[in-house]
């Protein structure tokens, strides 16, 4: 019975995203629901944002870490 559970795909079709947005649709309503997802898609933009502005800092202090080294190793 195990191996069952494993051996079918993970995999969303259409007829299960249909089903998820009619429930969301009963619970929040058709007015709500276009502002819950606008502010999702805010959330998610601010995220990916602030994950490439840390990515390229890092990137920089490993620049400027590098570069001390180097004056370092010179003088």
């Amino acid at each position: 019975m195990n191996s069952l559970m494993f051996a079918t795909p993970l995999f969303i079709g259409t007829t299960e995203l249909l089903i998820i947005a009619g429930i969301a649709l009963l619970i929040f309503g058709g007015k709500k629901l276009p502002e819950l997802m606008k502010g999702l898609g805010r959330g998610v933009k601010e995220f990916k944002d602030e994950m490439k502005d840390d990515s390229q800092s890092e990137e920089v202090k490993k620049d400027l870490s590098t570069d001390a080294s180097n004056e370092k190793a010179s003088n």
